[in-house]
């Protein structure tokens, strides 16, 4: 019998069906075919938690091919880009805290998402600059950093970051409540420096 799905360009089949087809026959070409979907959307999440090339290209490899034996993990009802995403976000945090690296979170390509940030109440000023928003994030610790993220630019619900970071959602809205205000501070101090002209 021939596979409906066989000569279909990736676009007529949703990811949920390739993960379905790639489970029921262990065929390559359906694995691939997520591959190349989000390849390239796996190194840019990781290039934003390294900005390393090198290493988000290797740890993009990592994932994919931890991908294959956790496939049979993924649920039924399930969005597939939401799983993938949790599962490269653990193995990166997993990284950072085995290493003990300073990872900066947002990236240069990140700029049109902080503007989109909903981080206007954190800070008594009408206006958030977004250049100095970024550079007061880098000083923030990394798994701060990501808290902030996760919420703030990927807009994932405290459920979700709760679920990710294996810690209650109660300890999910203290700790953002903790990095915003900590980033805050340091906002206004770069502001502060900048407007007087002196050194970061």
């Amino acid at each position: 019998m021939v596979d409906k799905f066989a000569n279909y360009a990736p676009h007529n089949v949703t990811d949920e069906e390739l993960v379905k087809l790639f489970l029921e026959s262990g065929e390559n070409r359906y694995f691939e075919k997520l591959y190349d979907r989000y390849v390239l959307k796996v190194f840019k999440k990781c290039l934003s938690l390294t900005r390393d090339a090198s290493k988000a290209e290797d740890i993009t490899h990592d994932v994919f091919l931890k991908l294959v034996f956790k496939m049979n993990t993924f649920k039924k009802g399930a969005k597939f880009s939401t799983w993938l995403y949790t599962v490269t976000y653990n193995h990166c945090m997993d990284l950072m805290r085995s290493n003990r690296k300073k990872v900066i979170i947002v990236h240069a390509e990140d700029a049109d998402c902080i503007e989109h940030a909903d981080l206007d109440s954190a800070f008594t000023t009408e206006e958030v600059n977004t250049k100095i928003l970024k550079q007061a994030l880098d000083k923030l610790p990394a798994e701060e950093k990501a808290l902030l993220y996760m919420k703030y630019m990927d807009d994932r619900s405290i459920r979700h970051i709760a679920t990710t970071s294996q810690i209650t959602e109660s300890a999910v809205k203290m700790r953002l409540l903790r990095s915003r205000e900590k980033l805050r501070i340091i906002y206004l101090e770069i502001s502060y420096a900048v407007n007087f002209g002196q050194e970061l």
